[in-house]
């Protein structure tokens, strides 16, 4: 979602289409804080972020250590299919 704001202005319809309500497993995957996802990922949806400052190491590294990759985004998915389904 590139803009949180033009998003929300756009009609019901528009967003029932790109996020449809029964759709509860809502993952989303932000290189920053989370905050403001809850939106749009539900009660029920989860986020991987990163929560906190201080880290330091190339872009790669920081990323693949706070789980910014393949394999901890398909567990998460798959964790959060389980516990909505």
């Amino acid at each position: 979602m590139p803009c949180w704001e033009l998003f929300a202005e756009q009609p019901d319809e528009y967003r029932d289409e790109v996020l449809p309500p029964e759709v509860r497993a809502r993952l989303s995957i932000e290189a920053g804080v989370a905050l403001g996802w809850k939106q749009w990922v539900g009660d029920n949806g989860d986020s991987i972020s990163i929560e906190h400052f201080g880290a330091s190491a190339p872009g790669g590294k920081v990323l693949e250590e706070f789980g910014f990759n393949l394999d901890n985004v398909v567990a998460r998915a798959a964790v959060l299919l389980e516990r909505v389904a």
